[in-house]
């Protein structure tokens, strides 16, 4: 069973029957997705699936899209001498009740080299071994979205945050903004702004990772005179044209990152400079992992992670869905902005 979404509107999807294979080609594994994380991030790799070709990971039919969510994975079939049957990998999975992937056998687990993955990021494609544990809800939830936000607050710290004295983020009241924030607080003395709805107002200015939170309502407020950056996880231009406007002269970079207001109009739209940049996490990986080396790189970032989900455990609720209608569902209200920011969101397709 999958889960696929209309590419022309993400509001629709579908559950489509499809029984795992009972035969395998050499080096294929098969796993049983076990648990998976739905966040905004899977919204926005909808709303982006054609441009950054996040359906093209998981090739379905014409005019359909299988939408890739972080997960764990158990093996139960496998033609790959490296991979035993019984073993859990986390990577990227179709969110569907299971997985086949053409392997290759990697240091610490493998990578999908079927023909229509070359073209994908290796962060994408490769499955690494995982034992339980005890932050596995967590890391599920977080470990995609800070990943972004680690390199993004990388990404400005080696630009000498344009030499800005303040960032503006807006929908502060998503996770991918919070761990962005929770970065620039422990590496910068940038003074750290969020905006957000009034909805989320109280909730956003609770985690306690922002200097001030304001609604859109209240840009005006927003003093004018200091030298700023933006860094867009809303996707609302009507939102970016109205802060380049109010700090006109002072937005020192513009970074779009996110689509959390991925119904917001999009028309071409007069912006004050500078024009916002588009922020892709996985170039920042290439670079850091070309002057790093990969392990140093994924052993920042897990030290990282580990204190943002030691920190996150003030307002995060994990909340499970079980069940393929179910967790259909869950993405409908994902996708209508009905989730609650406190929540985060485990689903699996096996049933209670």
């Amino acid at each position: 069973m999958h889960l696929e979404i209309d590419r022309r509107d993400i509001r629709r999807s579908q559950l489509v029957a499809s029984p795992p294979p009972t035969d395998f080609a050499p080096n294929q594994v098969l796993l049983r997705l076990e648990s998976a994380a739905l966040t905004s991030n899977n919204v926005t790799y909808a709303l982006s699936g054609d441009m950054l070709d996040y359906w093209g990971f998981f090739p379905t039919t014409d005019g359909w899209g299988r939408l890739p969510v972080m997960g764990f994975g158990m093996v139960t079939a496998s033609t790959c001498a490296d991979v035993r049957v019984g073993t859990r990998y986390f990577g990227f999975f179709p969110l569907a009740d299971h997985h086949v992937v053409n392997a290759q056998p990697s240091r610490n687990g493998f990578v999908d080299v079927a023909s229509w993955r070359d073209k994908h990021a290796m962060t994408y494609r490769s499955f690494e071994l995982a034992e339980p544990g005890t932050h596995d809800d967590a890391i599920l939830i977080f470990r995609g979205l800070f990943t972004t936000s680690y390199l993004l607050n990388d990404f400005l710290q080696q630009s000498n945050h344009f030499d800005a004295k303040r960032i503006v983020i807006t929908s502060a009241s998503s996770k991918t903004a919070i761990a962005l924030a929770h970065c620039l607080q422990r590496t910068s003395s940038l003074q750290v702004v969020g905006l957000t709805s009034a909805k989320n107002l109280a909730f956003a200015a609770g985690v306690g990772e922002y200097d001030q939170v304001v609604t859109y309502d209240d840009i005006a407020s927003l003093s004018t005179d200091v030298p700023s950056v933006v860094v867009d996880m809303a996707g609302s231009q009507s939102v970016i044209v109205a802060l380049h406007l109010h700090m006109s002269g002072n937005v020192m970079h513009s970074s779009s990152v996110g689509a959390t207001h991925w119904d917001a109009n999009r028309g071409s739209v007069a912006i004050t400079p500078p024009q916002p940049e588009f922020f892709f996490a996985p170039s920042q990986i290439a670079k850091r992992g070309k002057e790093w080396g990969r392990e140093v790189l994924n052993q920042h970032i897990a030290e990282a992670l580990q204190l943002f989900i030691e920190d996150s455990a003030r307002w995060l609720t994990v909340h499970h869905t079980r069940g393929a209608s179910a967790v259909a569902a869950l993405y409908g209200e994902m996708v209508a902005g009905q989730v609650d920011p406190n929540r985060g969101h485990i689903v699996s397709f096996d049933a209670e």
